[in-house]
């Protein structure tokens, strides 16, 4: 998966608001340390299951999906905070180890 241009971005989360669909954006807020993404990534997560954009790849994302279905069922934002400790990264086969937030919200 690859980052999502700003043009694209709102032009998919219009497209799915013109269908009367939800879609959850999260968008990388505050990086720390050695993180997949940079500030400013974001991914959206559609009412189907469909996604686009990228906020880091592997167990990131993974976790990241789990709190986009929480706030896709409740309709409520939040800044979340992920860790990617060495120990962590080490065992899930990362480079990376530094810790990242996200900011989930719901249009």
């Amino acid at each position: 998966m690859s980052t999502i241009s700003q043009a694209e971005l709102y032009r998919l989360i219009a497209e799915s608001n013109a269908r009367g669909e939800r879609v959850v954006v999260a968008t990388v807020a505050h990086t720390r340390g050695s993180t997949p993404q940079r500030r400013g990534a974001k991914m959206l997560f559609f009412e189907g299951g469909g996604v686009a954009g990228t906020v880091g790849g592997g167990c990131i994302e993974a976790e990241v999906w789990a709190e986009a279905r929480e706030a896709m069922r409740t309709g409520a934002a939040g800044l979340h905070k992920f860790s990617l400790t060495a120990d962590e990264a080490s065992e899930e086969g990362m480079v990376c180890g530094g810790t990242m937030e996200i900011f989930i919200d719901v249009w």
